[in-house]
């Protein structure tokens, strides 16, 4: 199992926008086009509230508050419990999920989500958690840089950023330089 990419679904999750059913299926990729396909209006609501529940635990990895981080997944892991099941077509594509094929496309999805982001917790711990440095942003990430260095969510927001600290500072300094 990539439990790296179950974790990348919780990101994906946690930064969509799911005002309308069309925001939640642009979250699934091409490997979950099955869900895109079978996903309805009341899976939206399920999506919504693990979004929030999701983001809850972002903020709180991120403030260094690990045991709160910790219990708001395990009570993600009971609401969307692991039923793990081998899949595939032939033998040379046997390859694991984490439900059983019968479930909601909102049950699948996040548990798979859950489970990731909680293997990855205990992997990386939660100081691996991030959410983006850009005021404008707010979107969560992962930090998988070797040293734990990540501040942005990609490189257009840092890059965003940083030409707007630079063009403060260059305005702070003709403003303080006498005419």
């Amino acid at each position: 199992m990539n439990f790296d990419a179950y974790a990348r679904t919780a990101v994906d999750l946690v930064n969509a926008e799911l005002s309308e059913l069309a925001g939640l299926r642009a979250v699934f990729s091409d490997d979950h086009e099955w869900m895109r396909d079978e996903v309805v209006e009341k899976d939206l609501a399920a999506f919504r509230r693990a979004q929030r529940r999701l983001r809850d635990v972002f903020e709180l990895g991120t403030t260094g508050r690990d045991a709160d981080a910790v219990t708001e997944l395990n009570a993600l892991l009971e609401a969307f419990p692991v039923q793990p099941r081998i899949s595939g077509h032939d033998a040379s594509d046997w390859h694991m999920h984490v439900t059983s094929r019968g479930s909601s496309v909102s049950a699948e999805y996040l548990a798979g989500a859950v489970w990731g982001l909680s293997v990855w917790l205990c992997e990386y711990g939660s100081a691996r958690f991030g959410i983006c440095a850009d005021e404008r942003c707010g979107n969560v990430y992962l930090d998988t840089s070797s040293n734990n260095c990540r501040r942005f969510c990609s490189e257009r927001c840092a890059t965003r950023s940083h030409v707007a600290a630079h063009r403060a500072r260059k305005r702070a300094a003709t403003t303080l330089t006498p005419a």
